[in-house]
């Protein structure tokens, strides 16, 4: 009997990115660290690794429209988390009117590695809408670019708050997915500070989050290492 498939579609949020220094990063670490709890899935030193690889078409769809600012666009990526993944997710991102929504499903190591030796039809197999979609887009979509770095990060319930800080950025081709030890630095001195809420921000986290020179606006790791292909 097969299991029911629910379409409701996640809740939309609000994503604010910023690239902050090493001594910017110092600051908020520290500060974020007395006011907030830690993700309590990272390890002893409070961070954990996050390895995803994208996807994209011939035309480099999701990045250019990323730098073009679209106002509706998606884009598709594998990920795990660690140096030696239990499951893999895959993961849809779309953003819509400035919010953004994701939805994900869990595949064994085995299924990424058949999905990236050029197997799809497993992913039919599934029932799950998101893993039906991607198996009819991947008739265009090939992976391009590993993004991996260290996160930090740090929650609050009012606002369903996650503040995180990704360190340590490193970029390499698809071949690098399962060997992050080849991945080559991609924003030496360059911490990405995201913000993520629902309906509002609650005072004390943007207050907490305030630092003199940070930088707001597109700050996608995708794009920014996508200049190194």
């Amino acid at each position: 009997m097969a299991i029911p498939v629910t379409t409701t579609e996640p809740r939309l949020r609000h994503e604010e990115k910023h690239q902050v220094n090493l001594r910017e990063d110092l600051v908020l670490s520290q500060r974020l660290g007395k006011l907030f709890p830690r993700d309590p899935h990272a390890g002893p030193e409070g961070v954990y690794r996050v390895v995803s690889l994208y996807f994209d078409d011939p035309y480099d769809t999701a990045l250019r429209q990323k730098l073009d600012g679209v106002n509706r666009r998606e884009k598709f990526r594998l990920r795990y988390y660690g140096e030696a993944p239990g499951f893999l997710k895959l993961e849809k991102k779309w953003k819509v009117n400035g919010l953004c929504g994701k939805r994900s499903a869990r595949l064994t190591v085995e299924e990424g590695m058949r999905l990236l030796s050029g197997e799809r039809a497993f992913l039919l197999e599934r029932e799950d809408p998101l893993l039906l979609e991607f198996a009819c887009k991947l008739t265009k979509l090939s992976p391009k670019t590993v993004v991996a770095y260290w996160r930090e990060a740090f929650t609050f319930a009012p606002g369903n708050v996650r503040v995180t800080l990704d360190r340590d950025i490193r970029s390499g081709g698809p071949e690098s997915f399962f060997r992050p030890e080849n991945l080559l630095p991609a924003l030496p001195g360059v911490t990405v500070l995201e913000v993520k809420y629902d309906e509002f921000l609650p005072e004390i986290v943007s207050l907490a989050v305030q630092t003199p020179d940070r930088r707001a606006g597109a700050c996608s790791k995708y794009a920014l290492c996508r200049r190194f292909d």
